[in-house]
């Protein structure tokens, strides 16, 4: 079997997830949906934008004049802080048999604007101004799991309207959760099985292979590792790893600080580079639980998934057999990383 023209499977090792690879499928034609071009560059300050300095919400409030980061709760939270939690709701009657089964979910819900500049992204703004935004998930994330309901921090950012950002003001979603979301749950699983069997860690492992094999490696520092995973399921997908074994922004020194901060730049970059527009992708870390229980398996990582396919305006549609079945991809992982590396100029 040849990985590179083959069609086959691949084993996601952080989730037990299969993926399928059709490298022979990049030949064929496109006359599906063809998505707009992104519109022209924003302003330094758009006056009816609800995140912009001095601006009044959608809730109502009114934002500071804030010249850096700026946090607050978010006025149309998914989740509410002041439920009791994990009370049940059950029907165990004879016609749901145990079917219809919910549970309180209490949950903080909070918005992190980057900057106050509109038209900003984490590509093009300066690396210091991306360390106070490290150092700010650091201490929301350090804040949040020390509420006494929370067992998981989920810090994300979806970029562009691809991806359902309501606001292009450059800015992230931080919730912290009762339960340990699904995602999260199932990487837990599985770095707690490899930990336990081999005494090793699964990502530490992982990017010794990486750093050994370069050719998934789209970018590398002192202390963080970029790569397009062997089991990428999104064209473009990058998964950025700690060198060193840490579980969570807790155990950051002032250079993970710093060289996290470079590595975000470059990433975001190089995809902005790829076809020439801002590249539209979902991002997050994925940190050890905040559940008062030690965790000597997880391995602090980021996902960056972005839709885009074949150019600025054809992205990838999981749809089809990729919903009802296993995700499926055409390029090959070891290509897309090439192509990264190749638009970062490496």
């Amino acid at each position: 079997m040849n990985l590179s023209e083959d069609p086959h499977r691949r084993l996601n090792p952080l989730t037990n997830e299969w993926v399928v690879v059709s490298p022979h499928r990049t030949r064929r034609p496109w006359q599906g949906d063809v998505a707009p071009v992104p519109a022209a560059a924003e302003p330094d300050y758009d006056p009816n934008c609800y995140l912009c300095p001095g601006n009044e919400r959608a809730g109502g409030i009114r934002n500071p004049n804030y010249a850096s980061t700026f946090v607050f709760d978010n006025d149309f939270a998914a989740l509410k802080p002041g439920l009791p939690p994990g009370i049940p709701r059950e029907r165990f009657d004879f016609e749901a048999r145990g079917l219809l089964v919910a549970e309180s979910e209490p949950g903080i819900c909070r918005v992190l604007c980057f900057s106050p500049k509109h038209n900003r992204t984490l590509a093009t703004m300066a690396f210091d101004e991306i360390e106070t935004v490290v150092e700010t998930w650091r201490q929301q994330f350090r804040e949040l799991g020390n509420v006494d309901f929370v067992n998981h921090v989920q810090i994300f950012e979806n970029r562009g309207a691809m991806m359902g950002a309501s606001n292009p003001h450059p800015h992230c979603q931080i919730w912290g959760t009762y339960s340990i979301p699904q995602e999260p749950s199932k990487e837990l699983a599985a770095q707690y099985t490899y930990f336990s069997s081999c005494d090793r860690c699964l990502l530490c492992d992982y990017v010794d292979l990486e750093r050994r094999e370069k050719v998934r490696i789209v970018a590398e520092n002192a202390r963080f590792l970029a790569v397009v995973p062997f089991w990428a399921m999104w064209p473009f997908e990058i998964l950025i790893c700690s060198r060193t074994h840490i579980g969570s922004m807790n155990e950051f020194t002032t250079d993970d600080s710093r060289q996290l901060s470079t590595m975000l730049k470059q990433v975001i970059s190089t995809y902005d580079k790829l076809f020439s527009v801002p590249f539209p992708y979902t991002m997050g870390f994925h940190q050890s639980p905040t559940d008062g229980v030690d965790h000597p398996e997880w391995h602090f990582h980021a996902h960056f998934y972005p839709p885009l396919l074949r150019s600025a305006t054809v992205r990838k549609f999981m749809v089809g057999f990729e919903m009802l079945g296993t995700p499926q991809r055409d390029i090959t992982p070891e290509t897309a990383a090439e192509r990264l590396r190749q638009a970062a100029g490496g």
